[in-house]
């Protein structure tokens, strides 16, 4: 554990274990023990390069990768699995079981609940909602959960809201407010409450008629 890059303020728990070159600032709390467990009983891996912004708390049983960076005020819930090079922004909540490809940008104020999976690439808007219960706070919800599915270098738009077991396709974008109720292809762009499909998103284009994605 490199301690010189750790402030005085943040508190790292039994069984954690923090790679080199990072920065902890200060109130950070990482590897507090989820309910039934105690204090070192998961293991909390952190990778090299990270930098874990004030005021975030990081449960345990967290596999998290290289470059990791937090916005304050996140929450993680625990055993994740969090690849290379993800980005969680300021008052995310990231609930437990997920898991986070490489390259993952989730902006500030996003909910991600437990047993969604976030492909490689993947862009998450401010303020995005995704869902995991059809019936919430119904008698047996917790046993019929179905996470989110963002496929590989798809886009979420800001304010959107994803609904529970929804698969958004590799390379598809939604638009700044949607609610999607059901599968995005691939590749397609979606829009509106409830979201539908207006194009495909290799047509999209700047006004200089130059592709807005490759």
């Amino acid at each position: 554990m490199n301690k010189s890059n750790i402030a005085n303020t943040a508190r790292i728990l039994k069984n954690v274990q923090i790679g080199g070159n990072n920065v902890v600032e200060d109130y950070v709390i990482i590897g507090v023990p989820p309910k039934n467990k105690k204090e070192g009983d998961l293991q909390t891996i952190i990778g090299d390069n990270a930098v874990i912004r004030s005021h975030t708390v990081i449960y345990a049983g967290n596999i998290i990768g290289n470059n990791f960076q937090t916005g304050n005020h996140v929450s993680i819930r625990e055993e994740n699995i969090i690849g290379n090079n993800v980005s969680i922004g300021t008052k995310t909540v990231v609930e437990f079981k997920t898991k986070i490809g490489n390259n993952v940008r989730i902006h500030s104020q996003a909910f991600i609940p437990e047993f969604c999976e976030l492909h490689d690439g993947c862009w998450i808007g401010p303020n995005v909602v995704l869902t995991n219960a059809k019936y919430p706070n119904s008698l047996r919800s917790k046993e019929f959960l179905d996470g989110v599915v963002v496929g590989k270098n798809a886009k979420i738009g800001g304010n959107s809201t994803i609904l529970p077991g929804v698969k958004i396709g590799e390379n598809a974008l939604v638009g700044a407010g949607s609610v999607v109720t059901k599968d995005v292809p691939p590749g397609k762009v979606v829009v509106g409450n409830p979201a539908r499909i207006i194009g495909d998103i290799k047509n999209l284009r700047y006004p200089t008629g130059d592709s807005v994605y490759r």
